[in-house]
């Protein structure tokens, strides 16, 4: 079977990660070695998110979420891939690596862009407006604005078993597992429709 290709560069932790990646996908990938990112890996990462653009794929654990913001922060417009931890798990350890093909290529499918920001309408129209487009910027984007209560509608935050569907409705989105707070930005951050939630959840039951 031909592997698929994938045009953005695939930025992971390291070696056995992109391992993992190229059994799975036709693909290039860069490697941060962790946390600590060199003012060399910094550049490789600058030039490809100028060019082909980067797929942000790290390990779904705590030090995996801590890499992802920062290159988030640093490269806003980047996608961003989710693997669900119970796909990533193997004898205690958490990774990529650790992740079936078939898993790897269901995430590198459903990875997401951000929303346009905000900010972009304000420059565009000025303060005398800028609240009014704002407004109406936000209720035009595919997701609408999620809120708290309708995770609490949905059963996604503040009762027993919230946790165990929103990782199933995070895993049929492809937005990871997350807590309740990072789960609802997720939502907005990525444009996620509410018919999209409908249907996850759903089928989910």
């Amino acid at each position: 079977m031909d592997k698929k290709r994938i045009e953005q560069i695939i930025v992971v932790e390291g070696r056995d990660d992109t391992a993992a990646i190229l059994q799975s996908v036709d693909a290039v990938t860069i490697e941060t070695h962790g946390y600590g990112i060199r003012p060399s890996t910094w550049d490789v990462i600058d030039k490809a998110y100028e060019t082909a653009g980067i797929i942000i794929f790290t390990d779904p654990d705590t030090a995996g979420e801590q890499i992802r913001r920062r290159l988030a922060e640093r490269y806003p417009n980047a996608e961003h891939a989710f693997l669900d931890r119970s796909l990533a798990e193997k004898d205690g350890d958490i990774g990529i690596e650790n992740a079936s093909p078939e898993s790897i290529r269901e995430a590198l499918a459903k990875a997401h862009r951000p929303v346009p920001a905000d900010q972009a309408v304000l420059q565009e129209t000025g303060a005398d407006n800028a609240a009014q487009q704002v407004s109406e910027a936000q209720r035009s984007l595919p997701a609408g604005t999620f809120t708290r209560g309708d995770l609490f509608r949905w059963g996604l935050d503040g009762m027993p078993g919230a946790a165990r569907r929103r990782q199933e409705v995070g895993s049929r989105l492809g937005i990871g597992m997350a807590s309740s707070k990072t789960f609802l930005r997720r939502l907005n951050h990525f444009g996620i429709s509410r018919e999209e939630v409908e249907t996850a959840l759903r089928d989910s039951q």
